[in-house]
Order: C-alpha cells, then structure tokens, then sequence
C-alpha cells in the first residue's frame, strides 16, 4: 500500500530534498495544477487515497503550525501527523486534527517521554518514527542508537513504525537495504519512507514490507498510485 506524502509548509504544499527544509519550493504534483494541500488531498482521494502522512514542517520547527489546515484535509482522509509532537499535552493537541500522530526520534526529547506516551494514549494512534540520516538515528534532543531503540520498542510494542530515511527523501534513489536489515523480524509493523521508487516495490513486499511512504515518485507520476 502506498501512503501518500505531504510536507505542508507557510500553508501550501512543498518539496525537496534530504529534508533541507530551507530549500523546500512549492510542490509541484499531477495531482492538482496548485500547490494547495487541500485540493491535492480532495484529488488524491478522488484517485483512491485511503489516508496520508503529513509532515508539518512550521510545526517541526517550532516556527508556528498549519493545524488548521490539517484538521480540514483529516475530514478528507485520515492524516498521520507529523508536527514534532513529543509529550502528552502536544500529542493530544495533535490528535484534535488528526487520526494518528507520530512520534519522530528527530523531535523526541528522551525516550521516558515515549514511555508515557505510550502509555497514556491508545496505541492505534500512535506511530513512532525512526528518523535517518546519513544511516545513523537523528536525534537533536538525545543520543540514540539502534540497539538502545530497538530494546526501548520491544517493551513498548508500537503497532507501526516508520523507518525514514531522511537523506533519501526527493532522491528517488531507491530504498535503503542497510537500514531494513537493522530491524529484521519487525517488517509487519514497518512502514518504510525515503527514495522509494516503483522499482523497489515488489522487493519490499517479498521482505514482507507491505506499507510505503511515497511523496517525490508519486507527485512526479513517475509511480502508479496503488493505494
């Protein structure tokens, strides 16, 4: 299944590259002749969309939100939100506009936060994110590796998890095999994002990978919208 991607930013739809966010330019996409998210959203659904992940990158940054906007695409479809939400007061903010939040290393502060999270909040809306850059975890909050992670979601059982690799994104240069590897025997919950192309779907689904992220590759029509 492909679930399709939009960075919201300033209120429209942008694009770019290995999350340089300062470089982002208005989304251009074959779904609509504008970058307005609500009427790509109106057209994705239209198309068979059956929900969509949404990155609020003002959010992300601190530099103000479009949860506005989002709450009227969640009317539309059901969003997956990224808007760095990190404790239990903003994740239920987020989930006033949204269906599911994610929880994205990136923004994380320390991972007792997520413990709570987890534990105050039903666990169908939620979505960790593991965040990549540069095949190692992103974290600006705290330092995290792979086996410290994977011990921390063990216990915590997430329903699904996101494994983004940032500096993929806009690439379409295929998927990451390195970062798959590291989380063998978890591919049921995995939903994989970052430089996927039409030519890494069926290898996905022979490793049991069955959910992708796809923004680049589908707005660009270089991917047919399985959704």
């Amino acid at each position: 299944m492909i679930i399709p991607v939009l960075d919201i930013k300033g209120g429209i739809a942008v694009s770019g590259k290995s999350g340089n966010r300062k470089t982002y330019k208005p989304l251009k996409t074959v779904f609509h002749s504008s970058s307005d998210p609500l009427k790509i959203s109106k057209s994705l659904k239209n198309k068979g969309a059956s929900q969509i992940y949404i990155a609020d990158l003002d959010a992300i940054e601190c530099k103000g939100s479009n949860l506005d906007i989002i709450e009227k695409i969640n009317n539309i479809l059901p969003v997956m939100l990224d808007c760095g939400a990190n404790d239990i007061v903003s994740v239920n903010k987020a989930l006033k506009v949204a269906d599911k939040v994610i929880i994205a290393t990136e923004t994380l502060k320390k991972l007792e936060d997520l413990d709570k999270i987890m534990g105050s909040v039903d666990a169908e809306h939620i979505i960790i994110s593991i965040d990549i850059l540069n095949n190692k975890i992103l974290s600006k909050q705290m330092e995290l590796d792979f086996n410290i992670l994977k011990e921390s979601l063990k216990e915590l059982k997430p329903v699904q998890i996101i494994l983004l690799d940032i500096s993929k994104v806009g690439t379409e240069d295929g998927i990451n095999k390195q970062l798959l590897d590291e989380f063998k025997g978890w591919e049921n919950s995995l939903i994989m994002g970052g430089g996927i192309t039409s030519n890494d779907m069926d290898q996905l689904a022979r490793m049991g990978v069955d959910k992708v992220l796809v923004g680049t590759a589908l707005h660009h029509g270089k991917m047919k919208p399985v959704f």
